[in-house]
């Protein structure tokens, strides 16, 4: 079983700053690098059979892990291997594949679990349609950003 979800931060938490910052501007015109790396700061939590592979105490940036996981997605598709990293973090999540399951790992953690790959596909595109609903809802124009309709899982 696979729990992948995310949460806004505590209204005392300066990461609540970084949704407040987004909706200055016109988001049509967001840069990449700034959704990726300036805006939308949550806790996310992802849970494979019991192992906690992001603690849900973690801030990370939504669309930068959203265009990671729909990345990954594509690859792990098209048996491919793929990794994915967490900006201001040296830990590396690698999503190796083994026939229909796909070896979950962390470069800096000891655990090691497995998942069927269309289980773990399915609970990326669940994550990648919630996380554009949520940003389009909260930011109407985002959903004309060329950025943030990469997230949309296909």
């Amino acid at each position: 079983m696979i729990h992948l979800s995310f949460s806004l931060p505590e209204s005392d938490s300066p990461w609540l700053r970084t949704w407040e910052r987004a909706k200055q501007g016109d988001p049509v015109d967001l840069p990449e690098i700034d959704l990726r790396y300036k805006y939308f700061g949550v806790n996310v939590e992802m849970v494979i059979d019991g192992v906690e592979v992001i603690s849900k105490r973690r801030f990370v940036t939504l669309v930068d892990l959203a265009l990671s996981l729909s990345h990954a997605k594509r690859r792990l598709l098209s048996g491919e291997d793929v990794a994915f990293g967490f900006t201001e973090s040296e830990e590396v999540i690698r999503l190796r594949c083994d026939g229909d399951l796909i070896a979950v790992t962390s470069s800096k953690h000891p655990w090691r679990v497995a998942v069927e790959r269309e289980e773990l596909a399915s609970a990326f595109s669940d994550f990648l349609r919630e996380v554009h609903y949520y940003l389009t809802s909260e930011i109407p124009g985002l959903a004309a950003n060329s950025v943030i309709r990469k997230i949309l899982p296909e």
